[in-house]
């Protein structure tokens, strides 16, 4: 898995490119991925997926983690829904917009920051 590093130091694991040529991305969000086990070691594609709001919780749906080939039981499913960690305000105003606008939430990139994995979503 290759991995290039941004201006701003993050590490760069997974970009959709698709998604700019797709949509027209008015707002970008910064949101952690609840990710378990061995699942961080392995993160691979986005290009499928999709983020969904449900009960005030956001999900990616479809991302790709292809299962680590030295984590035995601790592997989960590739395809699960993930959970994304953003502050209760900003998952309000995307709720807002996502029901008045008629909006649609794609997930942009996925990167390193300090240590931890970080996805962009817009």
């Amino acid at each position: 898995m290759a991995s290039k590093t941004s201006a701003s130091g993050n590490r760069l694991i997974a970009n959709n490119k698709k998604a700019y040529f797709d949509y027209f991305i008015e707002e970008k969000y910064e949101a952690g991925i609840e990710l378990v086990g061995t699942e961080v070691k392995s993160v691979s594609s986005i290009k499928e997926s999709y983020i969904k709001i449900e009960n005030g919780e956001v999900y990616v749906l479809g991302m790709n983690i292809t299962p680590y080939e030295k984590g035995n039981i601790f592997n989960k499913d590739p395809l699960r829904p993930k959970k994304l960690l953003l502050h209760k305000n900003q998952i309000n105003k995307l709720t807002g917009e996502l029901t008045i606008k008629g909006y649609t939430l794609v997930p942009l990139q996925v990167y390193l920051k300090e240590g931890k994995v970080k996805m962009e979503i817009g």
